[in-house]
Order: C-alpha cells, then structure tokens, then sequence
C-alpha cells in the first residue's frame, strides 16, 4: 500500500488541482494531509475529497517532525512525500516513481521537477541542472566523484520504503530546511541506494528574491553545522562554482543576456548566506529565532 502525505498551509489556491490529479493516478494510495492551522479553505477542501485530514498548530510546524508525525497515521509500506505546490504531470506519476523499490538495495526515490511556465531563466536552470532527464542511482561509493551532489535528495515529491524510514530514525527534526538530503546522507551511510527517477514528472518551482535566497541558505549553513557528520562532505566550493559554470553557458545559449548579472548575484547571496548559516552561533539569538528550531 501507498500512503501519499502533504503538508499544507493556506493551500487553497492549489490543493484541489492537486488531490483531483492524484485521485487519477492508476494505482490506489491512500492520502493524507497534515495542515498548520490554515485560514483559508484548505481544511474544507481536503475534507469534501474524503482523505485523512490533521490539524497541527502552526507554531508546532517543523519540516522533519511533522512529515514524520503523519507516518504514525500512515498504513502504506511505501510512503509518499509530496508538498502543496507540487502538480503531477500525468496520472502514471507515483506509479512511475515508486517502481525502483522493487530492487532491495533502494530505499528511497525522487522525481523530475518541470519548471512552471511563469519560471525566471535561473529558476529554469536550477530545475534542469538538478533534475536532468537521464536516471541515476546514488550510493556512498559516488561521493569521491559527486561531493556533495551524492545527497542531493528532495521531499517534493519523492517515495521512502516504510522499513528503512522507520530504521534510519526519519527526518532529521533538529533542523528547519534541508532534512530530506541529510536524511538521504544518512541512509547512504547506511549502505542504501537513492534513486532518480525523470520519467516521473511534477510541476513545481519558485521564484525566490535575493533575500529569499538569502535565507534558504542562511538555513542549508544552520542545518548542516547542527549535522557536523555532515560536514565532512558539504566543505567544498566546487559544486557551487560547477552550477555557476553550466548556468552561464545556459543563459548565454538561451540569449538571455540580461539574466547574467543575476545569476551572479544570486550565486553571491547564496555562499554569503550559507557562510553565515555555518557561523549562526556568533550572532545574537534574537536572529536566529526563525532560523533554528
């Protein structure tokens, strides 16, 4: 059995696109939605689609914790992680993705994310460099040639064999960003296999300002320094300058000339703000209120 889980808050601009597409899918899964709190109609919508509903208080929201909290309500042995804004492209999608389970040596799986139309030309770089369209299997022995790349891994839309999620101790929940890759790093460390899956297909992006970007890294620094077994494999720029490389060749090659100065910004902004995530703990406490659980 498949349990699809989404944690959702003020989803209601989204949420019913997203359960009718998966009441199309062609296997049966049972779906579970886990709210902060939401003021809007989310709690209405999810309930006229009779699945499981459960209310947290927004306060109590944790990426890691709360994902793990609605396993416990979970029956399927595979389960699903899927967030609000994330729309699959056909009704063959969770069928797609869960297919590499079948092989014992891999416990979890993640899909392709399609860029929405509205997507700026570095948002559409970033979904085509770290989700490219041939398949990949990642285990620990990667890590000498991939670095860091080894755990990339997101809860977007991915699929975690119930057993080994149980065994490896779930999401990590003393973190606030980034739980799924040091989950997948640690399910690595555990001799697990991860697997990449293009022909499974949702549609999903963001447009994130500078100062969003900012943040999210702020947080990537803070996650991983609270990790420091991590750290061992998130020391090197390389990856960083390797995306920064490829972007532009993308921009120059989609004529998109007047990106470039952009991207550079935000390549700025995101190693700015991933030093300062790793130093957190020599700034006063009052700003990391929000960024450290």
């Amino acid at each position: 059995m498949v349990s699809v889980i989404i944690p959702t808050y003020k989803a209601g601009n989204v949420l019913d696109y997203l359960l009718l597409s998966l009441n199309k899918q062609t296997i049966d899964m049972e779906v579970i939605v886990v709210d902060s709190s939401s003021t809007d109609n989310t709690g209405t919508i999810a309930k006229d689609h009779n699945i499981k509903f459960i209310s947290i208080d927004k306060k109590a929201f944790n990426h890691g914790a709360t994902r793990n909290a609605a396993t416990l309500h979970a029956k399927g042995d595979i389960l699903v992680f899927m967030t609000q804004d994330a729309l699959p492209l056909d009704q063959f999608c969770i069928e797609t993705l869960i297919k590499p389970l079948q092989t014992e040596s891999i416990a979890a799986v993640y899909g392709q994310q399609i860029p929405k139309n509205d997507a700026s030309p570095t948002e559409k770089f970033a979904r085509y460099f770290n989700y490219p369209e041939h398949p990949i299997i990642k285990g620990r022995e990667h890590i000498p040639e991939m670095g860091i790349k080894t755990f990339f891994f997101s809860n977007v839309f991915s699929a975690i064999r119930r057993k080994e999620f149980e065994e490896i101790g779930g999401f990590p929940e003393n973190v606030i960003m980034f739980e799924d890759m040091l989950f997948a790093a640690k399910l690595m460390m555990n001799g697990y296999k991860i697997a990449y899956v293009p022909e499974a297909k949702v549609i999903h992006s963001h447009n994130y300002s500078l100062a969003q970007q900012l943040l999210r890294y702020y947080q990537a620094g803070v996650s991983f320094k609270k990790n420091p077994w991590f750290m061992d494999y998130a020391g090197s720029n390389k990856e960083g300058i390797a995306f920064l490389r490829e972007e532009m060749k993308f921009l120059f090659k989609e004529k998109e000339y007047a990106w470039i100065p952009c991207a550079v910004l935000e390549a700025m902004f995101k190693y700015m703000g991933y030093k300062m995530g790793l130093n957190h703990d020599k700034f006063p406490r009052f700003l990391n209120k929000r960024t450290i659980p």
